[in-house]
């Protein structure tokens, strides 16, 4: 008996998702709880084990479609034996659920016809725009063409290849003189690739942070070599006796609560022509994920520890790149941090993650020339940004929240301080 594949529920208000990737083909075997296809929605990616082990005998929505939340996705059934490594054919909801009596898809039975008269027909391979012209161009069987890329995919040089090979094996003409050779010319290529739902959730919100909130930006420097200085002293024993390094976000973590608490409106928000003050701290912290930019919250990050800050950064950066990150956890946030430094930004102009009224943007730290009474010197130093919503945070205000920070990190001394 073939047990059915369902999309999973993936957050409130989510009722309909993109299927990503699958992992196994139809005829392949997996283990229990062994990832089969990855279900995309506009929060999180999330993995579809297999209920039971055994074999996929159909598949009935590809990568790319769309399906309901609870939606048959396919079929996997403990009785049936794999093909032996060879993909079969994947079979139509039609083809592959046997009848009953009473049809109901939770009495679908698949059967899987192994003909060993005659070869299983090679499935159509997936080919790049790209390389259907040069297909064109040299007269090439798509059935001659082995794919190297992701899930077999023909791609521009397996085209290329092929047609090298066949110019190779013809005999030299002799009645016609060969034309002269063409230009070669850039490839002026475009392939048209879907938004994933995350990607679309993304550009719709930030186009709604800008439609709705009233988005300004100020800036300052902080110079940090203090914060250096005492992240080089002790982080060997810091990374000893907690078992991650000391970084800087959790310094600008523990400044910007600081700057919160004496600033409440930027960590306040507007709801329904309320402003709600939020007496606790919900740090956001962007990180780069697989499929995109996420924001992770730290949860009361104003009694969290310096390694606990670390810790949970740690892990939301390796989770982030599995695609592994909840739902819950994405939820949320009364304040956001982006530190775009990492990459090399020096400057930038973060956009406020509604309906949060502000986000601090960290760039690149650089060695620069600064004046220090009456001297210049070269200290290691940081443009901060800080972007947030005019209608309820004044600029006197965001200027005076950003200079607290600047002031914390300058002096860390005062985030244990308190002061």
């Amino acid at each position: 008996m073939a047990v059915e594949l369902k999309v999973p529920a993936v957050g409130e208000s989510i009722t309909e998702v993109q299927i990503g990737a699958w992992r196994k083909s139809s005829g392949d075997w997996a283990d229990r709880d062994e990832s089969l296809v990855e279900i995309e929605s506009d929060k999180a990616t999330v993995e579809l084990p297999a209920p039971v082990a055994g074999v996929i005998v159909g598949i009935l929505k590809k990568e790319g479609e769309k399906a309901e939340v609870g939606e048959v996705i396919g079929y996997i059934d403990e009785n049936a034996k794999p093909t032996d490594g060879k993909k079969a054919k994947e079979t139509t909801a039609a083809a592959s659920v046997a009848p009953v009596a009473k049809p109901s898809p939770r009495q679908a039975e698949i059967s899987v016809e192994l003909k060993t008269a005659a070869p299983t027909p090679k499935a159509a391979p997936r080919i790049a725009p790209s390389a259907r012209r040069i297909m064109a161009e040299h007269g090439l069987d798509p059935n001659d063409l082995e794919g190297t890329g992701p899930g077999g995919r023909v791609l521009k040089e397996d085209a290329m290849q092929k047609a090298r090979e066949l110019t190779n094996r013809k005999p030299p003409e002799t009645a016609q003189p060969e034309p002269p050779a063409r230009p070669v010319l850039g490839s002026r290529d475009e392939e048209a690739v879907p938004m994933t739902p995350m990607r679309r959730r993304i550009a719709e919100r930030l186009v709604e942070a800008q439609r709705t909130g009233a988005l300004l930006t100020t800036f300052n420097e902080v110079d940090m070599s203090e914060v250096i200085a005492l992240r080089e002293e002790h982080k060997g024993a810091f990374q000893e006796r907690h078992g991650v390094k000391l970084g800087f976000m959790s310094f600008f973590v523990k400044a910007c609560v600081e700057a919160l608490k004496q600033f409440p409106k930027v960590n306040a928000e507007i709801r329904h022509g309320d402003i709600v003050y939020h007496h606790y701290y919900d740090i956001g912290i962007a990180v780069a994920g697989g499929k995109g930019l996420v924001v992770p919250v730290l949860r009361n990050a104003e009694s969290m520890s310096l390694a606990d800050i670390e810790k949970t950064i740690a892990d939301f950066g390796a989770r982030a790149q599995e695609n592994k990150i909840g739902l819950d956890e994405l939820e949320g946030g009364t304040f956001t941090i982006s530190n775009g430094g990492v990459f090399g930004s020096l400057l930038s102009t973060p956009i406020v993650n509604p309906p949060q009224s502000g986000i601090l943007g960290l760039h690149a730290i650089q060695d620069r020339p600064v004046a220090r009474n009456g001297q210049v010197v070269i200290r290691p130093m940081m443009y901060v940004a800080l972007s947030y919503d005019h209608r309820l945070v004044d600029g006197r205000e965001a200027v005076s929240f950003l200079r607290r920070v600047k002031e914390s990190i300058e002096k860390p001394a005062r985030l244990f301080l308190e002061i």
